[in-house]
């Protein structure tokens, strides 16, 4: 686990699926092969369970708890294991929090609240109410595409004052509102928008939240490392044999679903997804077949 301040939940950490078995239920064996994987084999520092690739919108509190116990068994005393626990409920989220801190969590991600679409005034409410319940460290997701909502830079700079939130997963996609942020903060910034993972590392952040990360995950440690050591040319070069892998998994489809669809290809622990989701369709396999392996991914 990590013990570096600038990069309290690490560098590499992969949103992980939730493995499921062909009749829909929770393959909870299939979850602690996986983290085992990802963390013994695919060079990542941390994941996050029960973020939206794991498909908690459809996940119950109750299968979400073991899948978290299960993944924090498996690989917790090596692994930051970070737990989603934000709702567009915040007494719903409060819970969820201390669910898992009590299950040993590291730490906690929480998204802004979706659909009821709140003010500033109102996220700044929630995440402090949700990061004053626990003595976990909170990492804040930031997803306009599916919050509608975004967090300005004003909110979080005032989010920034409280002791225990300390990171942010953004998928905003602007980077001046990163920088700024950066600018007038310390929080600790990490990409999770897999297409943006180059620019976003290049103006300051410090790992990636990523779903190919499931496929790549020692290549994403090698260009968080070159952006690091300050070699642009080899942090490009490789950003650009990871654009095919980027398009295959977060282009062609839901990215669960893609994702899904290549640990399965695999022969590792995946399964189907729920619905309202769907799998991916043979014609979407091939495709998603030939995007990996450009990206130097065979299935």
């Amino acid at each position: 686990m990590t013990t570096d301040p600038a990069r309290p939940f690490g560098r590499v950490l992969t949103a992980m699926i939730t493995p499921l078995v062909e009749d829909g239920s929770i393959d909870l064996a299939g979850a602690q092969e996986l983290a085992a994987h990802l963390v013994d084999r695919d060079a990542h520092d941390g994941l996050v369970v029960m973020g939206t690739t794991g498909e908690s919108p459809t996940i119950s509190d109750a299968e979400q708890r073991a899948v978290l116990e299960a993944v924090l068994d498996a690989v917790g005393d090596r692994a930051t294991v970070v737990a989603g626990v934000g709702t567009n409920d915040t007494a719903h989220s409060i819970e969820k929090a201390r669910d898992a801190e009590r299950l040993g969590a590291h730490g906690l991600l929480v998204v802004t609240p979706y659909y009821n679409r709140p003010s500033q005034a109102g996220l700044l409410r929630h995440f402090t109410a949700v990061a004053d319940a626990t003595d976990l460290p909170v990492m804040l997701y930031d997803i306009p595409p599916r919050s509608i909502v975004p967090i300005e830079v004003e909110t979080l700079v005032r989010l920034a004052e409280h002791p225990r939130i300390v990171a942010v997963k953004d998928a905003k996609g602007d980077l001046g509102a990163v920088a700024w942020t950066l600018a007038r903060t310390d929080l600790a910034y990490y990409s999770g928008e897999d297409m943006l993972n180059l620019p976003l590392l290049a103006v300051g952040a410090v790992g990636m939240v990523s779903v190919v990360g499931h496929l790549v995950g020692p290549r994403l440690a090698e260009l968080a490392a070159a952006v690091e050591s300050g070699d642009l040319v080899k942090a490009r070069s490789v950003n650009e044999s990871l654009l095919p892998v980027y398009s295959g998994v977060m282009g062609g489809g839901q990215g669960v679903m893609m994702v899904k669809a290549a640990l399965n290809a695999l022969g590792r622990p995946a399964g189907p997804v729920r619905p309202p989701l769907v799998d991916a369709t043979p014609e979407q396999v091939t495709k998603l077949r030939a995007d990996l392996a450009a990206g130097g991914v065979a299935l």
